[in-house]
């Protein structure tokens, strides 16, 4: 695999020091360093340029959602993990909102991070398996009083949390996509370079498994997120 670089945001010594063990011998990652609050965080990143962000939640001068946020925003190419205690419905959904593309609880400090980095910058969305149990169960049709959904429920859940995954810029394009709009054109309309316009592109595929367009639009519309 390609090497890639890291930049990690996490206010406790404790994982700091666990998070560069696991890191500091792998030759194919590249920690580009470590800042232990929300605005160090934002100017690391905006100064070290990552392939990758490991990001807490509850830091120090406000929440990982704000950077996470601004990741999606300004270096879209970026892959973003949370790595949190919380793993209630209403930080993990609002971190994906965001443009979060993986999400690990800290009890799992087993976990093999070098392992999930790679799968998550190889195009996967790591999720601890508590997390992706309940989006599953919230997701499922009619999965509310039952004692879990069906097969064919878990199947369009895992479908629907793909899109659930797309960040605002991503989602924007494929509305724009829709109307008929050349890619070129919605480069202007966003006020984004077309190169900025065709990352947003590769991830809106990679999310809905398609290779086209046409077939993102297609899937899109059978998901209900477009409207003919």
């Amino acid at each position: 695999m390609t090497p890639f670089s890291v930049l990690i945001v996490e206010d406790q010594a404790r994982f700091r020091e666990a998070f560069t063990h696991a890191l500091g011998s792998v030759p194919d990652i590249e920690l580009l360093g470590i800042a232990p609050d929300l605005p160090q965080g934002r100017r690391m990143f905006d100064q070290l340029q990552p392939d990758v962000l490991l990001v807490d939640l509850d830091l120090p001068g406000g929440s990982g959602i704000e950077l996470i946020r601004h990741a999606a925003q300004t270096r879209p190419q970026c892959e973003v993990m949370v790595i949190s205690v919380f793993g209630d419905e209403q930080h993990v959904v609002a971190s994906i909102e965001a443009g979060a593309t993986g999400y690990l609880l800290k009890d799992s400090l087993a976990l093999d991070l070098p392992g999930q980095l790679r799968s998550l910058r190889a195009g996967g969305s790591p999720i601890s398996p508590v997390i992706a149990r309940r989006l599953l169960v919230r997701l499922a049709p009619g999965a509310q009083g039952s004692t879990g959904p069906s097969p064919e429920a878990m199947a369009a859940a895992m479908a629907d949390e793909e899109v659930v995954a797309l960040s605002e810029q991503e989602s924007r394009v494929l509305h724009l996509a829709a109307k008929g709009f050349t890619f070129d054109e919605i480069a202007q309309f966003m006020q984004v370079s077309p190169h900025t316009v065709m990352t947003y592109v590769k991830r809106v595929y990679r999310k809905l498994h398609v290779r086209s367009k046409v077939e993102a639009i297609y899937e899109a519309r059978r998901l209900g997120w477009l409207r003919d």
